[in-house]
């Protein structure tokens, strides 16, 4: 078993930034493929990024590639989505997952078994 909290949420401007958290207990982080989600409402949960450590391997969803960068600190237990370049369709409530590491990054919501409680993320124009 693994608990996840996110942090790091909050308000920004569009063309600011802002990082995400996300911090485990119960198990070591590399144990697993790491994933962040986004929800906006009236929207079906999507994939942002996601990051294995073997290597590492990185994946982006194409509407942040090159905005957002995933990555992560076994010492610290923590993932980091750092977000630069805010748009207002960047609003949303952010989630941190973690599934059975593997060796590419799943952008299923369904592969993964471990969520966080999310955070939110407000990008005003």
């Amino acid at each position: 078993q693994v608990q996840l909290v996110e942090s790091g949420g909050g308000l920004a401007q569009a063309g600011g930034s802002l990082r995400l958290s996300c911090t485990a207990s119960g198990r070591t982080l590399s144990s697993f493929n790491m994933g962040w989600f986004r929800q906006a409402p009236g929207k079906e949960r999507e994939f942002v990024s996601g990051i294995g450590w073997n290597g590492p391997i990185t994946g982006y969803a194409d509407s942040v590639k090159g905005r957002f960068t995933i990555s992560g600190d076994s010492a610290k237990n923590t993932v980091f989505l750092q977000m630069a370049s805010l748009k207002p369709d960047d609003t949303a409530v952010y989630y941190c997952a973690a599934r059975p590491r593997s060796n590419i990054v799943l952008v299923d919501s369904r592969h993964y078994n471990y969520w966080g409680q999310g955070t939110q993320v407000t990008v005003s124009s």
